[in-house]
């Protein structure tokens, strides 16, 4: 006996038994690793979303012609090396914290397959194992424009900035949107007689269609522009407080929809691309918007749901044209006459009683006690009740001078050039009437919230504006589009009418 105590006690036998210890746990642990990689383990312990394995199986990832299959781990981790363990950990914790601690039912599963939650479980090194050859055999034209634009921008950009839905199918896309708001619409024509004289309520038909333009007589008047210094959640840009005058005015009762903005590009829409030879970096030279670069409406549907994706350039072109075929001065609104509709004679933080800081989830306190999201849900599409997604036009309640959406839905371009010091410097002129803002700049204001924002940026005095080389990130032509953002798709806009001298 005290032989064999002897012999365990040698140091070469303490080496051996090291590395016979050490080689079973490396065994049990690459046993481990390749046991929770397997689809069926994804799919039956960690995923809290029920139905990714269904539609996996009904993407192009698993539907191949070659009947290779890409597996879940093939895409949602690394190529491999010591970030594959690490990025293993860090997801798999992440998904079975949600599967074992959170309410699954109340997961917006909509809001993680946009870009930015995809970004964080979605490797370029996983789809470049795969596809090696990014100008393989039968590329079409816009295949190889779009990689030769990724290969100039691997920076910015991400496989996924073109190909988000080729993992998971969602599918086919709507041409349009079912149109729960009609009914509403049809209730609004006492309200919105045709032809009305005088400065009154009025729809205006389009010319050549049946699609209806309701405009909403806003009274002139005088309001303090901006938010005061103890507003929750304000930016420096939005003062100080100013005051404002603006003359009457009409505002579309909503944002422009996708039926009136399709009436444009039926009439003025070109096929062809064609440009000033001399000017290369002119717009382009045709009549109305050439067709987008993919699909402008997000596969949302469209009909009465807020036109999107369009350039601050080709919402003024629209105006343009309606004010052509109408006879009437249409345009974009200025940010005073947008700020001075939202707040509909009030003067808070939104038009009705509320604090931000009770509605926002930036707030920390908020994720322990929950946020309160009434009244915010009668009146915007937004974070807490919009599903990622935008919704018809008439889904919520008017503010009091009976306009919808002026907060929420989407975000919706002004006609002025955005400055941050633009208060500051208005400030010092005193009371203005109707102010255009800077004379020049590099982006236009952008006011309103959207499906996609936290209640802090649904208030009447946020401010935000235009990010042309990022909404046009993943647009791979050269020059790029003047009528059509890739990369944004919260915003879209709404007419105002003058008063005719």
């Amino acid at each position: 006996m005290n032989s064999f105590f002897l012999w365990l006690r040698k140091p070469s036998t303490l080496l051996l038994g090291g590395i016979i210890l050490g080689a079973l746990l490396l065994l049990g642990g690459k046993s481990g690793v390749d046991y929770t990689s397997t689809d069926k383990y994804c799919d039956q312990t960690c995923h809290a979303h029920s139905e990714a394995t269904q539609t996996w199986i009904k993407s192009p990832h698993f539907s191949t012609k070659s009947g290779v299959v890409a597996h879940c781990t093939d895409c949602h981790l690394p190529a491999g090396g010591g970030e594959y363990y690490t990025e293993k950990a860090r997801l798999g914790s992440q998904d079975i914290y949600g599967q074992w601690f959170k309410n699954v039912a109340k997961i917006d599963f909509q809001a993680k397959q946009s870009l930015e939650h995809a970004s964080t479980f979605t490797y370029d090194a996983a789809c470049t194992r795969c596809h090696q050859n990014l100008f393989s055999a039968g590329l079409s034209k816009k295949g190889v424009d779009g990689h030769l634009h990724y290969q100039r921008s691997q920076a910015r950009m991400r496989c996924i900035n073109c190909h988000l839905h080729t993992g998971h199918y969602r599918g086919k896309k709507e041409e349009a949107a079912e149109d729960l708001a009609e009914k509403d619409e049809r209730e609004l024509d006492g309200k919105f007689p045709l032809h009305a004289e005088g400065f009154q309520n009025f729809t205006e038909v389009i010319p050549g269609s049946e699609v209806k333009v309701r405009m909403v007589a806003i009274p002139g008047g005088s309001f303090q522009m901006g938010s005061p210094a103890g507003e929750p959640y304000r930016s420096a840009d939005e003062g100080p407080v100013h005051t404002v005058k603006v003359s009457p005015f009409w505002m579309e009762r909503s944002e422009v929809t996708w039926r009136e903005y399709e009436v444009y590009l039926t009439q003025r829409g070109s096929r062809t691309r064609a440009r000033d030879s001399a000017n290369p970096g002119a717009p382009d030279a045709v009549t109305g918007p050439t067709p987008p670069y993919g699909s402008p409406d997000q596969g949302w549907g469209r009909g009465s749901r807020p036109a999107i994706t369009m350039t601050h350039y080709a919402a003024t072109k629209y105006c343009e044209w309606l004010s052509e075929v109408t006879g009437k001065k249409y345009r974009l609104p200025t940010e005073a006459e947008w700020e001075y509709a939202a707040r509909a004679g009030t003067n808070r933080a939104y038009f009705f009683d509320g604090d931000p800081g009770q509605f926002t989830r930036r707030r920390w306190l908020n994720g322990i006690l929950g946020i309160k999201t009434s009244p915010l849900t009668d009146f915007a599409w937004y974070r807490e009740d919009a599903a990622s997604k935008t919704h018809p036009t008439e889904g919520t309640k008017a503010n009091p001078w009976g306009l919808v959406n002026m907060l929420g839905n989407v975000r919706e371009f002004c006609s002025d050039w955005y400055a941050p010091d633009a208060y500051a410097q208005a400030a010092t002129a005193g009371e203005t009437l109707d102010p255009r803002g800077p004379a020049s700049g590099k982006e236009h204001v952008v006011r309103g919230g959207s499906y996609r924002s936290d209640a802090a940026d649904l208030r009447c005095a946020a401010r935000d504006q235009t990010r042309t080389s990022d909404w046009l990130l993943t647009d791979p032509q050269i020059p790029k589009s003047f009528w059509w953002y890739s990369d944004c798709t919260d915003v879209g806009f709404r007419v105002v009418r003058e008063v005719e001298k």
